[in-house]
């Protein structure tokens, strides 16, 4: 199976988020990362789907589905032309003799501490799943006490977009 981004346009009512959800489900698919938020537009919002398809014929076939929806307006699919982000926070152990060895690591990775309490310190840091995973590697050693990570969210590079203008 390979992993595919959907980015998909639609509109802000209750029960969207549901809907969409469910398709991928009955397909038999299971969704990795979901995101959803606000457009520049009130009355729409921006779903970032994550999920493994088995090849190129099951991607269309879910495309052509949600695009059947009634409060879908646009699907893009996000090949590789694509910019990605996703957030970390992280609670490390972190005395007063490895805190310092904590926040180095942290700086390497444009990350920055967001809290910090006698024996531990909270990290928050963005970039691709990639980066993160390399930071939490270096951090492992120290002792995670606690972690939360988001959905990704991602925009088309130059004019791949879901603009208004483009929608069905």
């Amino acid at each position: 199976m390979k992993t595919q981004t959907l980015s998909i346009l639609v509109d802000n009512h209750p029960g969207v988020l549901t809907r969409v959800a469910a398709l991928f489900s009955r397909r038999g698919y299971n969704i990795q990362s979901l995101a959803v938020g606000p457009t520049e537009v009130e009355q729409l919002s921006r779903m970032t789907v994550v999920a493994q398809v088995d090849d190129a014929a099951a991607l269309e076939q879910i495309v052509k589905q949600l695009n059947k929806l009634v409060e879908v307006r646009k699907v893009l699919e996000l090949g590789s032309s694509a910019v990605r982000r996703e957030m970390m926070l992280v609670k490390v152990r972190a005395d007063v003799n490895t805190r310092s060895q904590v926040i180095d690591v942290v700086s390497l990775f444009r990350g920055k501490a967001v809290d910090v309490s006698a024996e531990s310190i909270t990290i928050e840091a963005t970039g691709s799943d990639e980066k993160l995973a390399a930071l939490l590697e270096m951090l492992t050693p120290h002792g995670i006490i606690e972690l939360v990570q988001s959905g990704q969210v991602a925009l088309g590079r130059g004019a791949k977009t879901l603009s208004q203008s483009k929608s069905k």
